[in-house]
């Protein structure tokens, strides 16, 4: 991974509260998993960044690398890595992802 987009990525993950990498965008998911993520969160009315890992395949590949996780989407909350699509919507059912949620000062319903 290149220097640059490591450097990218952190300064994305660094200044947003609640980062989602995915394919396509929080409007138009261009896969299923991503937009599984999308509707939990918006589910639970969480304000997110969402970045199109489509748009540039260094980022793609780089997003990997960064967090040496294989797949996308991913989910940052106050610059730490939660995890995937299948993370993500078990912490959902068992309350985890509002509890973390909570903990970092992030609005949520």
């Amino acid at each position: 991974m290149s220097d640059e987009i490591q450097t990218t990525i952190k300064e994305v993950v660094e200044n947003n509260d609640v980062v989602l990498f995915m394919k396509g965008t929080k409007e138009t998911p261009q896969c299923g998993f991503s937009n599984a993520v999308v509707n939990t969160l918006s589910f639970m009315n969480v304000d997110f960044k969402d970045v199109n890992v489509l748009e540039d395949d260094n980022l793609r590949e780089g997003i990997k690398a960064f967090t040496d996780w294989p797949t996308i989407p991913q989910l940052y909350v106050k610059g730490e890595f939660v995890g995937g699509c299948d993370i993500i919507q078990d912490m959902h059912k068992s309350g985890e992802l509002s509890e973390v949620l909570k903990s970092k000062n992030i609005s949520h319903s």
